[in-house]
Parts: C-alpha cells; sequence; structure tokens
C-alpha cells in the first residue's frame, strides 16, 4: 500500500496509511515486525489534539551508521519500559511510535526518528479531556520518566505547548519565557500564534507556546506545526555547532597561508640558482606542510560539508510557515536568521581557502620536482658526455696498442727466423743469413697483421655468439 506523508514530515512516516507491501517482503525482517506489518495500525494523526505537551530531543551521532542501529534498539528500550502493546506500536528502520495510554485518561506517544547524521525523540503528553491544563517543565503523564541514556552529543532540547487559548498578554508571556527577548509570529493562517524567547530554561529547554486560536485543530495540522519547529531548531543548532572548530581551523588556514606566501617568496627567488640538496630541503618542509594541510581539509569537509543543505532546510522551513507578523513581538525569522546569516557562506568559504591552500603546496612542490628533474637530466648529459670521451679514448688506445702488438710480433717472428737463418747458413744451405733475415721483416709485419685481424674477428664471432645464447635462455623455475 502506498504512503501519504505530511508535508513537514522530513522523511519520516507521518502517513495516514502504515502497511507497506515493500517493506514486509525485505530479507532479515524479524517475526515481530512481519506480524506489526501484517496487522493494520492507527494512523498516527488519529492519536494526537490539543491541548498537548511535546518534549523534543535531539542527538548527533558520532558513529552514525552504527548508532543509528543502536538507537532504534533505545527506542524499543523505552516501548518496553512503558509496557507499550504492539497494536499500538509503529516500528519501522529510521521511524517508530509506540502509544500508552494511562487510566486517567491521559496519553502518552513516543516517536523516534532516526536521521543521516542524528536521531530525535518527540514527547507528547496529552492530558484527559476531562483535565486539559498543560504548562511548561516536565511531562505530567502519570509515572513518566526517560528511562534511558541517549548515545551521542545533545543537539537541542525544546519544551512546547500546544493549546486552542487565545493569545495570553505580553505581561503573562514574559512570566512564562526566560530570557530578555520574546518572538512571536503568526504561522499558516491568522488564527495560530507562535511564541518563544529562544533561550533556554533551567531544565536545558528552549520554550515554545503555540495557540491554535480554535477549539478542534486538526490533528495533521498539530504535527506539522511541530515538525516545522523542531526542524527549524535542530538544523539551526548543528550549523552553530560547528562555529568553534570553524574558529579555530580560521587560525590555523590563516597561519599556513603566511607560511606558503613566504616559503613561496623565498623559492621563487633562489630556485634558479638552488643546488640539490637545498631543493630537498624544500621538498621535504613543503611535503609536510601539504599533508597537515590534507589533515585539516579532510576533517572540516567531514564536519562542514553539509552546512548548506541545513542553511536551505532552515530557510525553506520558515518560508514554509507563511510567518505574519504579531504586535509588541518581534518576528521568529529575526532571530533565526540572525544567528545562522553568512555562516553556511563562511564554512564554505573556508573550504574553498583550504583548498586553494592546498593547490599552491602542490604546485610549489611541483615547480620544484621539474627543476630537480632539469638538473638530474643536466647530470646525466654531462655523465654521457664524459663516458662518450672515454669511449673514444680506449678506441684510441686499442687502435695503438693492436698496432704496437703488430710491431712487437712482427719483431719476435723476426727474431725467430733470423735463428733459422742463421742455422741453415751454418749448415750450408744458405748463403747469407742476414740478408735472408733483412727480407723476411716485411713478411713478418705481414703476418703479424694477418694473425692480429684474425685474432680479432674470431674473439667478436665469440662474443656475438655467447650474447644471443644467453639472453635467449629462460630462467629456471
Amino acid at each position: 500500500m502506498m504512503r501519504r506523508s505530511g508535508p513537514f514530515s522530513d522523511g519520516a512516516l507521518f502517513e495516514d496509511t502504515i502497511v507497506d507491501d515493500s517493506e514486509t517482503t525485505q530479507p532479515g525482517t524479524d517475526a515481530i515486525l512481519k506480524k506489526l506489518h501484517e496487522r493494520p495500525q492507527m494512523p498516527l494523526a488519529d492519536w494526537l489534539r490539543a491541548p498537548a505537551h511535546v518534549h523534543y530531543k535531539a542527538f548527533r551521532m558520532s558513529d552514525p551508521p552504527a548508532q543509528r542501529k543502536a538507537s532504534r534498539e533505545e527506542f524499543q528500550t523505552i516501548l518496553a519500559s512503558f509496557n507499550v502493546t504492539r497494536d499500538n506500536t509503529v516500528l519501522r528502520e529510521t521511524f517508530g511510535y509506540g502509544v500508552r495510554e494511562a487510566g486517567n485518561g491521559d496519553r502518552l506517544i513516543m516517536i523516534w526518528q532516526a536521521h543521516t547524521e542524528y536521531y530525535n525523540y518527540q514527547l507528547w503528553h496529552l492530558p484527559s479531556p476531562a483535565k486539559p491544563d498543560v504548562s511548561f517543565g516536565p511531562l505530567t503523564f502519570p509515572g513518566y520518566h526517560f528511562p534511558v541514556t541517549p548515545l551521542g552529543s545533545e543537539v537541542c532540547l525544546l519544551d512546547i505547548l500546544l493549546t486552542d487559548d487565545s493569545l495570553p498578554s505580553r505581561e503573562e508571556m514574559r512570566a512564562l519565557f526566560p530570557g530578555p527577548v520574546i518572538y512571536g509570529s503568526r504561522i499558516f493562517d491568522e488564527r495560530t500564534s507562535l511564541v518563544t524567547s529562544f533561550t533556554p530554561d533551567d531544565q536545558g529547554r528552549e520554550r515554545y507556546w503555540v495557540g491554535l486560536g480554535a477549539p478542534q485543530a486538526q490533528a495533521s495540522r498539530l504535527k506539522d506545526i511541530v515538525d516545522a519547529i523542531v526542524r527549524i531548531e535542530t538544523y539551526y543548532h548543528l550549523l552553530l555547532m560547528q562555529k568553534p572548530l570553524f574558529s579555530a581551523a580560521i587560525d590555523q588556514v590563516y597561519k599556513f597561508e603566511q607560511v606558503h606566501l613566504k616559503q613561496r617568496e623565498i623559492i621563487t627567488s633562489h630556485i634558479a640558482h638552488a643546488d640539490s640538496q637545498t631543493l630537498q630541503r624544500w621538498l621535504n618542509t613543503l611535503t609536510q606542510d601539504l599533508l597537515k594541510t590534507n589533515r585539516i581539509a579532510g576533517k572540516l569537509h567531514f564536519e562542514l560539508s553539509a552546512s548548506l543543505p541545513y542553511d536551505k532546510i532552515v530557510h525553506t522551513t520558515l518560508a514554509s510557515l507563511v510567518e505574519r507578523p504579531m504586535e509588541q513581538y518581534r518576528p521568529v525569522s529575526d532571530y533565526v536568521l540572525g544567528g545562522i546569516t553568512g555562516v553556511a557562506e563562511g564554512y564554505q568559504q573556508l573550504l574553498r581557502r583550504i583548498e586553494t591552500l592546498r593547490g599552491g603546496f602542490e604546485g610549489i612542490i611541483s615547480i620544484i620536482r621539474a627543476r630537480v628533474d632539469l638538473i638530474l637530466e643536466g647530470q646525466n648529459l654531462a655523465l654521457l658526455q664524459s663516458v662518450d670521451k672515454t669511449t673514444k679514448s680506449q678506441v684510441i688506445l686499442q687502435h695503438t696498442v693492436e698496432g704496437l702488438s703488430v710491431i712487437v710480433i712482427a719483431y719476435y717472428l723476426a727474431g725467430l727466423a733470423g735463428y733459422l737463418f742463421k742455422g741453415l747458413s751454418e749448415m750450408g744451405w744458405l748463403k747469407n743469413a742476414h740478408i735472408a733475415s733483412a727480407i723476411f721483416v716485411p713478411v713478418a709485419v705481414g703476418l703479424a697483421f694477418v694473425i692480429t685481424t684474425v685474432s680479432r674477428k674470431y674473439l667478436h664471432q665469440k662474443l656475438s655468439g655467447e650474447r644471443p645464447k644467453q639472453e635467449g635462455q629462460k630462467p629456471q623455475p
């Protein structure tokens, strides 16, 4: 079956029909939830009436994926402590409510909802029609106490009265509200009045008085009014909760910007004649600064990235109230807008400054690395030139050695031939040994040259053959 949510439900199931067939088929739904889905429940709007006394509590989760589920279990504990029956309970993954009726006719409605960053409770005390009076302070439902310690940090606490009485005098309102200034506006229509001081009382709750101006107000209208109030207050406080972090980050970013400007001036003026050690020192320093900037940027993006949507939610909800001024009161929107105007844009401006700072660090690091690469290329070029000169010298030396080798071999061949010719001369086989030795010298030089050339070619062929053989060998597994 289809759901129909109220205009200010913020995704909650404040609908006329509770059962959702798509959820009954989801795997992992326990037996209790299946039973709840299988039988129809009384819609939440049918439980509401005026007058009513509402306590609102919102808590920011430090670990939403884990604590969102834990908050659901917390709500189940609350329902169990008040002995709420299954027929008076609706429970979804991120929304639920339960209704408890006392013997004297009083009604207690407990509404829980989990959001992406926070979860909240709306605790409605609807007094018996026989005694319809409501007042600020603790809920007077018989035996009421809040049985659990909520998770996360407190966002805001509200104390809201919904009455069908006419607007009291300003003097009577002054006695009800703490704080120096009281704000009031007509919302939705000319009959509904909203008065608050935005100042916590001795219980830490901000008080809201809502005059419905009609004896029998529509129940859905009651929920819309409360939803609008709690949405404005919750996102207003979520925006302002980040101001301490924002102020501290502003100082850190300013210091980094000043350091970066000085570093850039020094590096720009000295990079042309800086040696490799100086460049390496600059790189180490800038890299450390970049890491610090990245840590700050990551934390701020996590904490402040939702500020623009929150700011838009507040402005949109204020606009939906169709606020009209009341005599003797300042408009409610004056206080809200005065507190958040420029806050979200300031957060975004800080994030942009950090991105610019990070880009500046990365840019100067890239320039230094390019300079280092140029120095390395210059060193490599000088090394190649030195190797080239050495190679040429080795070639010249090799040719010189080969020439000397020819002479030495020729000398030894001529000497050996001289001994041979002398022996032949003694034996009478050769007439003049000296003439024969002189004639053999050119022959010895030719033989030496042939021997040297053949040996060089043989060694070259042997080395050339061994190299492909080694490259073709496959490594053993």
